[in-house]
């Protein structure tokens, strides 16, 4: 959020929130498929729901506080390690990540490892 910004559902009082909804709708144009391209986005105090409706599968900051530089690297790990027929949500992480779901949400995603 930009100091002295009051409106939450204002884009334009967020810093870098636009570019990360840019971001995320350009990629979106390349690859609509949520389960083959998984997006992380935002930063903290980020416009989390303009995120999630831009296209992101996890987003941070819906409780618009400052996030520990680790949650996202946790997110990626889990979806980078985790078995392609598991669908991750938000319960899996929420313990590991350090202020849970006021830090990071989404709409989940499947696992990348492929398992032969």
């Amino acid at each position: 959020m930009i100091k002295n910004g009051k409106n939450y559902n204002d884009i334009n009082n967020y810093r870098n929130s636009k570019y990360f909804v840019k971001a995320v709708n350009e990629a979106r144009i390349w690859n609509s498929n949520n389960s083959e391209l998984i997006i992380f986005a935002g930063a903290c105090q980020s416009y989390y729901e303009a995120l999630i409706s831009a296209g992101a599968n996890f987003a941070s900051s819906p409780a618009r506080i400052l996030i520990d530089f680790m949650d996202p690297l946790i997110v990626a790990e889990e979806v980078s390690t985790t078995n392609q027929n598991k669908l991750i949500m938000m319960s899996d992480l929420e313990g590991k990540i350090r202020n849970g779901r006021k830090a990071i949400s989404g709409i989940g995603a499947r696992g990348k490892r492929i398992v032969i």
